[in-house]
């Protein structure tokens, strides 16, 4: 797997980052400059690409996320930093719908620049919106460092930008088959590859066994690095692997994975014909881990939308 080539990895520009000491607004005055808004976790603009702004709005926080060969600039409009509205209660909002691209949705149909200035956009409007405050006083934060960081403004301790790793695997077993689940929130007929958080102390790989086990019951003994992707929602970082499973019994756990399987791939192809199951979207490392096991030009289109 070309972790250059994923979806959201892709992006080109030069994140300059000995620029990072002026102030934002000595960017911003750059005749060749362009402003990518994120307002309620999208950024704006459609499937054929962002809507460039010329400034960031009044009232709003900028963040300079590098330039590119041409000689432009480009910065990120945070809005008031404040927390955007769960996604997931977008119909209950007195706003509506949120509008703009959708990075879940539509990132892998993105050109290059386009997918990596909306993934860094959003992975930083979502650490402003997260760290307002100083972890160790509890002080208000402002902004610093062109938005690459946030000052205690009681004793100017600095706060850098997090990213949360995160594995997920396509775990087969002798037979070659591959371990999916369905997870307990997802729609009826929506699969995956298993997937979790890197715990304190833990190596990725122990990671990798432990969160199977944990979900699936499944031993899992050799573990190998496939590649990695960016995924700002909120903050993780996507580390893909590739593990030989021990054992072939799934138990799912019940309060993460409620159906876990291990298919050949002939009966995913009978499953994905008859709509049984439906698997991640192309903007996805797992639908990358799932093709690249897969090996075959899929039967219908096979992942889920929205």
């Amino acid at each position: 797997m070309d972790s250059d080539a994923l979806p959201l990895s892709r992006g080109t520009l030069d994140r300059d980052a000995r620029r990072r000491s002026e102030p934002i607004e000595s960017i911003l005055a750059d005749a060749r400059v362009r402003v990518v808004r994120v307002r309620r976790g999208r950024v704006g603009g459609d499937e054929a690409g962002i809507a460039f702004a010329d400034q960031v709005a009044d009232g709003s926080e900028g963040v300079y996320l590098g330039r590119d060969t041409d000689g432009w600039s480009y910065v990120a409009d945070l809005g008031t930093g404040l927390p955007d509205p769960d996604p997931g209660r977008a119909l209950d909002d007195p706003q509506g719908p949120p509008s703009g691209i959708n990075v879940r949705d539509v990132g892998w149909q993105l050109e290059a620049r386009d997918a990596g200035l909306a993934t860094a956009a959003i992975a930083m409007a979502n650490w402003h919106a997260s760290h307002r405050f100083c972890p160790r006083c509890g002080a208000p934060s402002v902004i610093a460092l062109a938005g690459w960081e946030r000052h205690c403004t009681a004793d100017g301790a600095a706060q850098y930008p997090r990213t949360d790793p995160a594995v997920i695997m396509a775990i087969v077993d002798d037979d070659d088959r591959l371990l999916l689940g369905h997870g307990v929130a997802w729609p009826a007929t929506q699969f995956s590859v298993p997937a979790g958080f890197v715990e304190p102390g833990e190596s990725l790989e122990a990671a990798v066994r432990r969160e199977v086990a944990e979900e699936t019951a499944i031993e899992v003994g050799e573990v190998t690095y496939q590649g990695s992707q960016p995924w700002p929602f909120p903050a993780s970082l996507m580390l893909g692997f590739r593990g030989r499973a021990l054992t072939t019994d799934p138990n799912p756990d019940g309060v993460e994975v409620t159906e876990a399987m291990f298919v050949a791939r002939d009966e995913l192809t009978d499953l994905i014909t008859a709509g049984t199951i439906r698997l991640p979207r192309p903007t996805s490392i797992a639908h990358y881990l799932i093709s690249d096991w897969y090996g075959r030009d899929w039967p219908t289109t096979p992942w889920i939308s929205g």
